[in-house]
């Protein structure tokens, strides 16, 4: 949550923080803010709202400088005010921050005790004022944020500059993504490769504890100690393409409609190979994914109903027990450590706060058996396991997920084959049966976006309710899970999702005629079942939208309105029936209104607890 950007050049810097901010603005969209070094002084401007606010307010206050921060922010401590909004200023010092300080109070205390007023509600300021403190007692800048960052206990990612240092910007991470950004004679920092990508491809990902010393004329790593240290440049790979709009009216809308693109992308290796090789998932995967006993899944949201949906298929398919934990909620309880247990981590960003700590949970209890299933190369998730499958989904910059977790589904799916056939379990036939779903995957997954003048039908339907209930049942049910997110996520629009067979254990006492009922009903092998539950709806007076296939032998009725994928795709199902829910939440959006790609109170990547 969050981004920043800064530049050091020989250029005016202020256009490309302001096109950096944009690109980050998925990130967070409370306020935006943007400092600079001019003629021996730090100016800013802030203002609440989108960054294009601020963008007007610099142009008219004539801001151009060659050393500059900015920052685009979502909201923790302090709420949406112009004297809350980022960068924060000490005597000169000006400073961007991403992640949550632990000890703000303490060190606030403290400070006032020294003297120092606060303007803000943040935690953020307390580490202006210490840098300024300590430059104060005679530390230039670089040493200020190194003993600053040692009196700090939290997540950090740290952009700094000062008045009295005007051809130098410092940065430090710490739990939080940042990168360094190489040019020729400029140099910059960014919590996202997309903030800097149109200036420049080569980047190094700081690690933790470590800090940066910028100059025009190049970069000094050092970590946590102060010692110098390097890091390997890399070339990124970031599409500008993928940044844009296109001819499309939201990312999300750009999004769903790349799926299957994205999916293609996803299951090339497996298609061009003709076999599910243990080497999907990296050089050494033979050694940590033989004789594991089970698989612990953690991740968050929608990548924990990813995680839900992969442990049918690996239950079925391996023959091993599968638990899946939410990142957060791992992290806190007592855990029966298993050191033959695969650890598989589920994050798009690669940088989820929570799911990384879960991670480093697992670890210490001796459970080194880790796979990282990620969208972003390079990211901190999987620079700590073992094991990665990157999903190729490309950029994703709406913030609600859509190829993010369809192609995650893809990757888990693979795993599961893959361990089938370490076990023995998935023999010559079924594994080329497998394979031939995973390639007829993306069209069945256009077919299933033909549907969309439908769902547009459906959705002004559901745009004047206040809620609405998801039903699914086995593989099914984390879809329905997913679909009811999505409407509450971008429409809120209050929606739950539940296993039909749950209706009546209680949430069918909120069934009546103002509470649409939305059923994943694929013609497998719980159809009828399904079909029972929805009489238990009709009778209580609700109305129902139905997904199921071509031949599943619904009739539409009143009360019940059915919209059939071309055909059941068999045990990739949920990957298809994914679509037609992200649908009709971006649509019931559009109806209602709301902001599909930036809905109120979310970021895209959550870095803090």
């Amino acid at each position: 949550m969050c981004g920043i950007v800064g530049a050091i050049a020989n250029r005016d810097v202020v256009p490309v923080l302001v096109e950096g901010l944009m690109r980050l603005e998925y990130r967070g969209y409370d306020s935006a803010g943007i400092a600079v070094v001019e003629k021996d002084d730090v100016r800013r401007v802030r203002r609440t709202g989108r960054v294009s606010e601020m963008e007007s307010a610099a142009k008219a206050e004539g801001f151009s400088a060659t050393l500059g921060i900015g920052h685009t922010r979502w909201a923790t401590h302090g709420g949406v005010t112009e004297n809350n909004a980022h960068p924060h200023i000490s005597h000169g010092v000006a400073l961007v921050h991403n992640g949550i300080i632990e000890n703000h109070e303490a060190q606030r205390e403290r400070l006032s005790a020294l003297g120092y007023t606060f303007e803000s509600q943040t935690d953020t300021e307390v580490i202006a004022h210490l840098i300024h403190h300590h430059m104060k007692a005679g530390a230039d800048l670089l040493q200020a944020l190194q003993k600053t960052v040692g009196e700090l206990h939290g997540a950090y990612a740290l952009a700094v500059i000062s008045k009295d240092d005007p051809n130098r910007m410092v940065a430090a991470r710490m739990g939080c993504p940042l990168l360094v950004g190489l040019g020729d004679g400029e140099n910059f920092v960014a919590s996202d490769v997309s903030a800097i990508v149109s200036s420049t491809r080569s980047v190094m990902f700081l690690e933790d504890g470590d800090t940066a010393d910028l100059s025009r004329e190049g970069v000094r790593l050092f970590n946590a100690e102060g010692a110098p240290i390097e890091r390997e440049v890399k070339q990124s790979g970031v599409s500008l393409a993928s940044l844009e709009l296109g001819p499309y009216r939201h990312f999300m809308q750009k999004e769903i409609h790349e799926q299957p693109r994205a999916l293609s992308d996803t299951v090339e290796g497996i298609v061009d190979a003709n076999a599910f090789e243990v080497s999907l998932f990296g050089e050494n995967a033979e050694t940590v994914l033989r004789d594991i006993e089970a698989v612990q899944i953690l991740a968050c949201g929608t990548s924990y109903y990813a995680g839900l949906t992969a442990r049918y298929w690996i239950e079925s398919m391996v023959g091993i027990p599968c638990a899946v934990d939410i990142a957060s909620e791992y992290r806190y309880r007592d855990v029966v450590a298993n050191p033959k247990q695969l650890i598989v981590t589920i994050s798009q960003s690669g940088e989820t706060l929570d799911t990384m700590e879960a991670l480093k949970y697992a670890k210490s209890l001796g459970q080194d058996r880790t796979l990282s299933i990620c969208n972003v190369p390079e990211s901190a998730i999987p620079r700590s396991s073992k094991l990665v499958f990157y999903t190729r989904a490309g950029a994703e910059i709406g913030v609600a997920s859509t190829k993010a977790f369809t192609t995650q589904l893809v990757a888990l799916f693979a795993l599961s084959c893959v361990l089938a056939k370490m076990r023995g379990k998935l023999g010559a036939e079924k594994e080329a049966e497998c394979i031939e779903a995973l390639r007829q995957l993306p069209g069945s997954v256009q077919h299933a976006l033909n549907l969309e003048p439908q769902i547009i039908n459906w959705s002004e339907r559901f745009a004047p309710k206040q809620h609405a209930l998801f039903l699914g049942r086995g593989m099914h049910y984390p879809i329905a899970l997913e679909g009811a997110l999505k409407l509450k996520e971008i429409s809120y629009i209050h929606a739950e999702a539940y296993p039909a067979g749950e209706l009546k254990h209680g949430p069918l006492a909120l069934v009546d005629s103002d509470m649409p009922v939305v059923v994943i009903a694929p013609n497998d092998s719980l159809l009828e079942k399904v079909k029972s539950n929805i009489q238990e709806v009709r009778a209580r007076g609700g109305e129902m939208f139905v997904f199921t296939d071509a031949d599943s032998q619904f009739t539409e009725s009143e009360g019940v309105h059915i919209i059939r994928t071309p055909r059941h795709v068999g045990i990739l199902s949920p990957i298809v029936h994914t679509i037609p829910v992200q649908m009709l939440a971006y649509h019931a959006a559009l109806a209602k209104g709301t902001d599909v790609d930036k809905p109120r109170n979310l970021a895209k990547s959550v870095t803090v607890e």
